[in-house]
């Protein structure tokens, strides 16, 4: 599953967004760094504490120019619903895409085949709607927003200083490396 480097297909779903049903594509995505926010099912466990933790970090990314896309296989009925019933998921503000026809799960490899749902999967693509970063997890496992954003961060940097790289641990204003012959072994 090489999906670093590919660059999204065009879709289109209809989200809930902020108390309104809204059409998305591609050319939505495109101009601006994007996070693609796979998760099972509305009405469920693990995610809502995943979504509810983005939730907290979505003015941050947006201030970062980045839209969040938080995706499942349920309708976008279904996400209103859930959105206007749950206090975690009625703080999201960030766009609920429904993906009834599986369209998107299969596009980013996430779909359980024979289950119809998503795995967690995190993707984050870069202004020209190239894949940047991938993050996959079983259902049981949940995400960590404030890594999420740590590594938004990281490939932002590193997309606008050619010639630096984010050692692990990479926070904002930390030492980046500048790979060389020099380096080679010596770190």
């Amino acid at each position: 599953m090489a999906l670093i480097g590919t660059p999204l297909q065009p879709f289109k779903a209809t989200a809930f967004k902020q108390g309104k049903f809204v059409d998305v594509t591609d050319a939505d995505v495109k101009g601006k760094w994007a996070v693609f926010f796979f998760y099972p099912a509305d009405f469920t466990f693990v995610c809502p504490t995943e979504l509810e933790d983005l939730a907290d970090i979505y003015p941050t990314l947006q201030k970062m120019d980045v839209e969040v896309f938080s995706v499942s296989t349920d309708t976008h009925f279904c996400h209103k619903a859930w959105h206007d019933t749950s206090p975690a998921i009625g703080k999201i503000d960030y766009y609920m895409l429904g993906d009834q026809n599986h369209a998107l799960s299969n596009q980013f490899g996430v779909l359980r085949e024979g289950v119809g749902l998503a795995d967690r999967g995190t993707f984050v693509l870069d202004p020209d709607g190239v894949i940047q970063l991938v993050e996959i997890t079983p259902e049981g496992v949940g995400r960590n927003a404030a890594e999420l954003l740590r590594k938004v961060k990281a490939a932002q940097y590193w997309a606008s200083h050619p010639g630096e790289v984010c050692p692990a641990k990479w926070e904002e204003g930390a030492e980046t490396l500048a790979p060389s012959l020099d380096l080679v072994g010596k770190i």
